[in-house]
């Protein structure tokens, strides 16, 4: 309740005129900034799409395609980057159209089958269409691979040929998909929710996202400060995925449950926005299929960050599998 109460304070003491000022993003740290030196853009019907692509094990063919969460970017991944390199000959991620470096144009109808768009346009944009993709996902990232997997499985033209499937933390199911005070009142804010996601500062965007981390793995200040500085203040369209979630449950939770490639779930048991056990329960009588990776107790809605040795060892177990 502490917590939540600092939230609203937050949203409520900075000043309404902030919400007609240009603001200027924060500075990058030197890591962020290497980390977009490195990377790439493409253009997506005329929008800038940043993605980082790097080649790894030599003679390999298998190629992962990272698909981050909400409300960051790529860079969640930069932790296990290094170790895919070592196991993958192509190692791909990018910013969904919104976040990160990528573009963010409004007004903007944003959604998760322009997202998935996305993701199959850089494939082809890299010459990769018809190669089998491992897919990596965390968050917001599970539901655009759940619908990159019903397009597989209905064979739509364009769409990707996935070998496999990682999900992590992710609210899959609406049953489960407990958001916090923060999505509540950006989502829910009606016509104030612009005002509120423009009134956003970095000491609100804190306190909201440092409870979806374990007591023990939280991140810094500085490191929080790299996450802000990709949000860039657009964060309110993310917070309908509630909504989406129940209305195209049968499309994404019936894709995961009807196809035969591997399917693999991390998960940290803290998040507080997927809980232990409902979550956990749920998600294995649905999906029988799937092998689920269980992590330490106190690691919550960011395994990747919180635990990357963990997460990755977790993983290589799965590919390895098969």
């Amino acid at each position: 309740m502490m917590r939540e109460w600092w939230v609203q304070v937050g949203l409520l003491a900075v000043p309404l005129l902030a919400a007609y000022l240009h603001i200027p993003p924060p500075q990058l740290s030197p890591a962020l900034h290497s980390w977009k030196s490195s990377g790439k853009f493409f253009t997506y019907k005329g929008l800038r799409i940043f993605y980082q692509d790097s080649v790894g094990v030599v003679g390999s063919p298998e190629i992962v395609v990272l698909l981050h969460g909400f409300p960051t970017s790529s860079y969640d991944w930069y932790k296990i980057w290094e170790g895919l390199t070592l196991r993958f000959h192509r190692v791909i991620a990018l910013d969904f159209l919104g976040f990160g470096f990528s573009d963010k144009p409004r007004p903007h109808h944003y959604s998760i089958f322009e997202q998935a768009s996305i993701v199959e346009a850089l494939l082809r944009h890299l010459g990769l269409q018809n190669r089998r993709i491992n897919l990596l996902s965390h968050d917001y990232g599970d539901i655009v691979a759940q619908e990159l997997l019903y397009r597989f499985k209905q064979n739509r033209s364009g769409r990707l040929t996935i070998k496999s499937l990682c999900l992590s933390n992710g609210g899959i199911f609406p049953e489960t998909h407990r958001p916090l005070l923060l999505q509540k009142l950006l989502k829910d804010g009606g016509m104030l929710s612009p005002i509120l996601t423009r009134l956003m500062n970095f000491f609100v965007f804190s306190r909201g996202l440092t409870p979806v981390f374990g007591p023990y793995t939280r991140p810094s200040e500085s490191e929080l400060w790299d996450m802000w500085a990709g949000i860039q203040i657009i964060l309110c369209f993310g917070f309908q995925r509630s909504s989406f979630l129940k209305k195209f449950r049968r499309r994404w939770v019936g894709a995961l449950a009807s196809v035969t490639i591997p399917i693999h779930f991390i998960y940290g048991p803290l998040d507080p926005v997927n809980p232990y056990p409902e979550f956990l329960e749920l998600y294995r009588k649905t999906l029988p299929r799937s092998t689920v990776s269980i992590l330490d107790d106190h690691i919550s809605h960011y395994p990747q960050l919180e635990d990357p040795m963990g997460f990755l060892n977790a993983y290589m177990g799965f590919i390895n599998s098969f």
